[in-house]
């Protein structure tokens, strides 16, 4: 079969390239300390939108950091508010979106919570949903998120640095919710979805079960050296034209983006990982998915599909589906 990344015998071992900056665990021990401080008052309102048999549908709503209002879809089965505590309890999916898109139709969760299952699926903030983007950033807010904050001297103000404790809230909030084992919550995406689950399950080491596929967010800079600073990254083009056309800043535009790369964040995962990857994807390239998933420390495994690039994975969902009825 054709190659433009590196042999999978390579991909294997491939450890990644955009530079970790020298802070990072302390950024994100205050982050999280951030988190702990932002009581995420959830709100459930019954939606009216759809009134399936079997099943409930609210709009939640909690607090994320930075002073956000941030929104679910939240759907659970009829009877999971109305157990005792003494009675067995739900499992429960996350399930994050592609980016600059929203937390999709009600119905396509419907078979989770046909086999039990309470569901939450996030819309990322700033994005195509009806979450808050409080904004607050000094420089550019060009074209993307990847790049929003990344002008401002304060790494902190990163936009994917809230998305990301934005993951690990929810995930606080839906192991509280009645009816829910917080010992059986699973998470899984595709894309920026992908980048989201791993984020969340080191952000939450309580998350049992994830299952990236094809995961965004990952080794920006490999990203960058394969010439393929476009489509979904297209905004790291974009900000050095603009923003550093010399690349005098290069090497600290990259360390960075380090603080929301996921390769970094992957070795905090405790969760067992199902995660997917095409060959052929020249939108999130298997290096860059591979840099994260080799960090990874729990058991897990990974599904290669050789001929397919960022695109529909036969059968996938359903292997998604089987591994997450394990929980």
């Amino acid at each position: 079969m054709p190659i433009f990344d590196k042999p999978l015998s390579e991909l294997k071992k491939y450890r990644g390239v955009n530079p970790r900056p020298a802070d990072f665990d302390a950024y994100w021990r205050a982050a999280l300390a951030e988190l702990d401080a932002t009581p995420p008052q959830a709100e459930l309102v019954p939606s009216t939108a759809i009134n399936p048999h079997g099943a409930e549908c609210f709009d939640l709503w909690f607090n994320g950091t930075a002073g956000a209002r941030v929104y679910a879809k939240y759907l659970r089965p009829k009877t999971a508010a109305a157990r005792k505590a003494a009675a067995p309890r739900h499992p429960a999916l996350l399930i994050f979106h592609g980016y600059s898109g929203h937390s999709g139709d009600w119905t396509d969760k419907l078979a989770y919570v046909s086999q039990g299952f309470c569901v939450a699926a996030l819309d990322c903030r700033g994005q195509g949903g009806r979450s808050e983007d409080t904004g607050g950033v000094k420089g550019n807010t060009h074209r993307g998120q990847i790049i929003r904050g990344l002008g401002d001297p304060d790494p902190q103000k990163l936009l994917f640095r809230n998305i990301f404790l934005d993951t690990a809230q929810l995930a606080r909030v839906v192991m509280a919710m009645p009816g829910v084992d917080p010992a059986r919550v699973g998470a899984t995406g595709g894309s920026q979805g992908g980048g989201l689950t791993l984020a969340c399950a080191a952000l939450e080491p309580r998350i049992k079960r994830a299952a990236p596929v094809f995961p965004f967010l990952c080794d920006y800079r490999r990203v960058w050296d394969m010439d393929l600073a476009k489509d979904a990254y297209e905004e790291l083009r974009a900000y050095f034209r603009l923003f550093d056309p010399t690349h005098a800043r290069e090497k600290e535009i990259f360390t960075k983006l380090g603080y929301i790369d996921c390769q970094y964040l992957a070795p905090r995962i405790k969760a067992e990982v199902l995660m997917a990857t095409g060959l052929m994807d020249t939108i999130c390239p298997p290096s860059t998915q591979f840099a994260a998933y080799n960090k990874i420390k729990s058991r897990k495994r990974m599904e290669i599909y050789p001929d397919f690039a960022h695109e529909h994975l036969p059968s996938h969902n359903d292997k998604i589906f089987e591994f997450m009825r394990g929980l």
